[in-house]
């Protein structure tokens, strides 16, 4: 079992935060200057953080979108507004509120007024169809829909579906909006206004502290509703502020959607911390970039397509550096060695870190600094034993361990991934209310995922449970078969590979074949089996491949049997994380037998 631990640089510092929030969830404080009366409540609220923001903040910019920019005044009254507003149409403690849109600060507000008034906000991804949206809705039954603008066609077919009979309330983001007879639509900006009671109430909390239902991206399935305490979300807020070093001078650009963990819980740790938000609608690598440079954007986060989009266009775009970022916390994925660099150049003055976690845990349960000597001393035991990919070690304030099945006999330090703590989820949102899934025994939660703990407490990932590949016998998992060294993919350490994802395929001998999917560089060309060599030096075969896996000292039983050239995009989740079934899917549609090796 990994004890509590941080960085080594900073374990002082990240101990003090913890402690603090632990006080600070458990004594109900409004700000961290002065103590609510006893009869306040005996837990945490999110919107505490109002009462910092107000006694620090109040003359300063905290919050900028476009034109609109707000002091922290400002933004205390906009949210104390909005809440009072909504509890006077009807919302109560309780309640489920469902919200889809673009970043801006009227969402940053609905993120804090909603769970004021002891509601639960649920954030809908904007990159839903609508039928999707309903499956998520479906599970929540919410009694009140805000919603961008640009989403008015689905407000109206809820209100013209008997199946949402609990909504009530119909608010948008922006001007009213009037399409079609009895559309009944008011704005976030008239609930405010509209507000006849005082804004100079308490925040309260829904049942079981409930205050955020965080839909799993997943790769496969229906959403799952995620239900999130206030506690957890503070903890996970403030070990953010402890590990990357969020505070007061920093500036954010809001990169991720606020309907994701990772926007969510870094917008939290900044508001907490008293900095400054800058918010696009969406991410483009052109309007971020031009964000940086116009508002000295001290920090942001990532997920490996948003840096290389981010790289790509800065080099399209002649831009030598971005100086004023100073953190880059990256999810969803590991940074290849590639971007590192290429970020490293680009934001030469940035600390880049990268997390691994999951909505169910509320976010990032490690973190590891991507750019220090640390990480090659890590690629160097990677190199030897080619036993997963480092993901750095936990939090201060989680717990790992590993859980071996009782029936493996073998020595093997790798197990199943489980965490336990304050950051863990209430449990999955059915019937109203949240219930304790399978995946919880005794305060454990199971992650997953497959790993292995080293005798420095770093957390090594193998791949996900259910994903692994049962080749001639032997367990192999998806990640393992790629990852050799510490990010890079072992068939995409060929320089002519741009991309490779790999699965397994049903097999009479074997059980299961590995299939390798690959997409190459614009200046290489992939050979078919039937095709000849020219010789050119910059060419791609499936021989080619697999003669490099062995080179790289892969087992046998790990090398793929099976290639395929992918010339398009690959399917990825809002997330950026690889749609594993839907790739396998489509490749074995087009595959043809004589593909094999």
């Amino acid at each position: 079992m990994v004890g509590v631990t941080g960085r080594a640089s900073s374990q002082t510092s990240s101990f003090f935060w913890i402690g603090f929030a632990i006080l600070y969830t458990l004594s109900g404080t409004t700000s961290p200057f002065r103590v609510a009366p006893a009869s306040f409540m005996a837990s945490g609220h999110i919107a505490q953080c109002l009462g910092g923001i107000l006694a620090r903040r109040a003359g300063a910019t905290v919050a900028v979108s476009g034109d609109l920019c707000l002091n922290g005044a400002q933004l205390v009254d906009g949210v104390r507004s909005l809440a009072a507003g909504l509890l006077e149409r009807g919302v109560r403690p309780g309640d489920v509120v469902a919200v889809v849109g673009f970043n801006s600060i009227e969402y940053m507000e609905l993120l804090l007024a909603i769970p004021y008034i002891g509601a639960i906000v649920a954030p809908l991804n904007y990159r839903w169809s609508f039928e999707e949206a309903v499956q998520a809705l479906e599970l929540v039954r919410p009694s009140a829909f805000i919603f961008d603008g640009a989403y008015s066609s689905w407000a109206l077919r809820l209100m013209e579906s008997q199946s949402f009979s609990s909504i009530c309330l119909y608010v948008t983001i922006g001007d009213p909006v009037n399409i079609g007879q009895g559309a009944n639509f008011v704005s976030v900006d008239h609930v405010k206004r509209s507000c006849r009671g005082t804004t100079e109430m308490e925040p309260v909390s829904a049942p079981r502290d409930v205050g955020l239902i965080c839909f799993t991206s997943g790769t496969t399935g229906q959403p799952k509703g995620v239900a999130i305490s206030h506690t957890s979300l503070i903890i996970q807020s403030l070990a953010k502020i402890a590990v990357v070093g969020y505070g007061e001078d920093d500036v954010y650009l809001h990169t991720a959607p606020l309907c994701h963990i990772g926007g969510i819980s870094s917008c939290l740790a900044i508001l907490m911390a008293g900095g400054c938000h800058v918010l696009i609608p969406k991410f483009d690598a052109k309007s971020a970039i031009k964000a940086i440079q116009e508002h000295k954007v001290t920090c942001f986060i990532t997920v490996p397509t948003i840096m290389a989009d981010l790289l790509s266009y800065s080099r399209k775009d002649k831009i030598s550096g971005c100086g004023s970022v100073a953190k880059i916390l990256n999810g969803g994925g590991r940074l290849s060695d590639e971007l590192i660099n290429g970020a490293s150049h680009l934001f030469f003055n940035a600390a880049i870190f990268s997390a691994y976690g999951m909505t169910e845990a509320c976010s990032s349960l490690t973190f590891m600094r991507m750019n220090n000597p640390e990480v090659e001393e890590t690629k160097n035991q990677l190199t030897k034993q080619s036993e997963g990919v480092c993901v750095g070690k936990p939090s201060p304030h989680v717990e790992i361990r590993i859980g071996r099945d009782e029936s493996n006999s073998t020595s093997s330090q790798m197990g199943k991934i489980l965490t336990r703590g304050l950051h863990t989820m209430v449990g999955y949102w059915g019937n109203s209310t949240a219930d304790t899934p399978e995946s919880v025994r005794n305060g454990w939660l199971d992650t997953g995922d497959t790993g292995w703990i080293d005798r420095t407490g770093k957390l090594w990932l193998m791949g996900r449970q259910k994903g692994r590949i049962k080749s001639g016998g032997e367990n192999v998992y998806p990640e393992e078969v790629l990852l050799i060294l510490l990010v890079e993919l072992v068939l995409s350490q060929h320089p002519g590979v741009a991309k490779a994802v790999v699965f397994g395929v049903p097999d009479s001998c074997l059980g299961e074949k590995i299939v390798a999917c690959v997409s190459i560089r614009d200046d290489w060309r992939w050979v078919d089996a039937t095709a000849e060599h020219q010789g050119e030096g910059k060419e791609v075969s499936a021989h080619i491949l697999q003669e490099y896996c062995r080179i790289k000292n892969l087992s046998r039983f790990k090398v793929p049997r099976l290639y395929y050239h992918w010339s398009r995009p690959f399917p990825v989740t809002t997330t950026g994380k690889i749609k594993r079934e839907e790739l396998k899917a489509k490749v074995l549609a087009c595959m043809q037998p004589r593909s094999s090796l």
